[in-house]
C-alpha cells in the first residue's frame, strides 16, 4: 500500500532534500505533493533523479486524504497550516520549532526515542528536533545509557546552511567579494557580522539570561528527549561552512566509562560511524560530512578534570540527518508501527 504525502517548504534547502530522501530511501508513497507560498506555484522540484513536481500553493491546500505531512516552512507558517493538516486526517511531521516544546507533541530522532511516536495520536503532530540537537542527542545516548549523564557543556560549530539558501549566498559572495575588494556590507543581511573568514557567536534573537534561542533550543530539547535531569549548557556559533554542523561536547557521567567503553557503545549505535584515529586526518569534519546520513563521532578522551568525564567530537550534515533525514526516518517508522 501507498501513502499520499505533501511536503510544505518544498521549495527550501530542506524541502529539496526532503524529496531527495524520500526518493532515495523509496518511502511507499504513491502520490507526493510539492507545496510551497504563492510565489512559487507552478515552480519545479526534482523528486529522485527523473521526476519533478510542480509546486502547488500551501494557501488554501485541502489536505484531506492526505496521510502524512512533512513540514519545512518556517515556525509561523507551521503554526498556522499544521493543526488545518492534522484536523483533516494526516500526521504531521514538522521541522520548525513551533511544536516542539509541547508537551503533548512528542520531539523524536528515532534511534533515541522511537517509541515516543507514538504520541501522535493527540494531536496529529510530531516535531523534529533542532538540527544541532539531533546530533548531539544522538551520540549523547548510549553514553547516557552506559553511565548515566549528569552534565553536559558543548560548543556549536554551525554551518551557514542552517540559516537558509539566503545565508549561503551571502557567505559565498561575501567571500567573492573580498578578494575584489568589496566591502562585505555589501551582502550583510542575513547575520549580524561578516560571516566570512569569521565566526559568529550568535544564532538566533537574545534571551533575558544572555543566551541564544538556540542555546535554549538545544538546552530544552535534550532535557526532554534524554532526560530533565541533565544538566546541560551549550554555546552556540556560526561559521563559514557551507553545509555541516561540528559540536565539541564535553559530558560528565554519574558512573566511570572508559574510553574503549564510549568507543564501543557508540560503534554499536545505529546512525553513529566512530573515526577516531589519534593521527592526522584521523577525524571527520563538516566538509567530509556533507551529503552524508551518519553522524561522525572523533577525538574521544578522557577529561582529568572531572572524575567520569569524556570530550567528543560530533559532526554530521544539518541537511540531512539534521532535518530531512531524520524528518523521513519518523515517517518510517511512523508507517512500521503505526499505521
Amino acid at each position: 500500500m501507498g501513502y499520499k504525502l505533501a511536503i510544505v517548504g518544498a521549495t527550501g534547502n530542506v524541502g529539496r532534500e526532503l524529496l531527495s530522501i524520500l526518493a532515495e530511501r523509496q518511502f511507499p508513497a504513491d502520490v507526493v505533493v510539492a507545496l510551497a507560498s504563492s510565489k512559487s506555484i507552478g515552480t519545479e522540484v526534482s523528486y529522485g533523479e527523473d521526476d519533478t513536481l510542480s509546486v502547488q500553493n500551501l494557501e488554501g491546500y485541502d489536505f484531506t486524504n492526505t496521510d502524512i505531512v512533512l513540514s519545512s516552512p518556517g515556525a509561523k507558517v507551521s503554526a498556522q497550516f499544521a493543526p488545518k493538516a492534522a484536523e483533516a486526517g494526516a500526521v504531521v511531521i514538522d521541522n520548525s520549532s513551533y511544536f516542539r516544546m509541547e508537551p503533548d507533541v512528542p520531539l523524536v530522532v528515532p534511534e533515541v526515542n522511537s517509541k515516543d511516536i507514538a504520541g501522535y495520536t493527540k494531536r496529529g503532530i510530531i516535531a523534529n528536533p533542532n538540527c544541532s540537537t539531533i546530533q548531539m542527542v544522538l551520540a549523547l545516548k548510549p553514553l547516557h545509557d552506559h553511565a548515566n549523564i549528569k552534565r553536559v557543556v558543548a560548543a556549536t560549530y554551525q554551518s551557514v546552511s542552517g540559516a537558509g539558501k539566503d545565508a549561503m549566498d551571502e557567505l559565498f559572495n561575501q567571500t567573492r567579494g573580498i578578494f575584489v575588494n568589496e566591502p562585505s556590507e555589501t551582502y550583510r543581511q542575513n547575520f549580524t557580522k561578516q560571516i566570512a573568514f569569521n565566526v559568529i557567536p550568535h544564532i538566533d534573537m537574545f534571551m533575558d539570561d544572555g543566551s541564544t534561542k538556540e542555546e535554549w533550543k538545544m538546552v530544552a530539547e535534550t532535557k526532554k528527549i534524554l532526560s530533565p535531569d541533565i544538566a546541560v549548557t551549550v554555546t552556540c556559533a556560526r561559521c563559514p561552512v557551507f553545509i555541516g554542523h561540528a559540536e565539541a561536547i564535553n559530558v560528565e557521567f554519574e558512573r566511570p566509562i572508559s574510553e574503549k567503553d564510549a568507543r564501543a557503545a557508540l560503534s554499536a549505535t545505529p546512525g553513529i560511524t566512530v573515526v577516531d584515529h589519534r593521527v592526522d586526518e584521523g577525524y571527520v569534519t563538516p566538509q567530509e560530512c556533507a551529503g552524508e546520513d551518519q553522524v561522525y563521532v572523533s577525538r574521544i578522551r578522557k577529561d582529568p578534570t572531572v572524575e567520569n568525564g569524556l570530550s567528543i567530537w560530533v559532526v554530521a550534515d544539518n541537511l540531512r540527518k539534521g532535518a530531512a533525514l531524520n524528518t523521513v526516518q519518523i515517517a518510517e517508522e511512523l508507517v512500521r508501527s503505526h499505521f
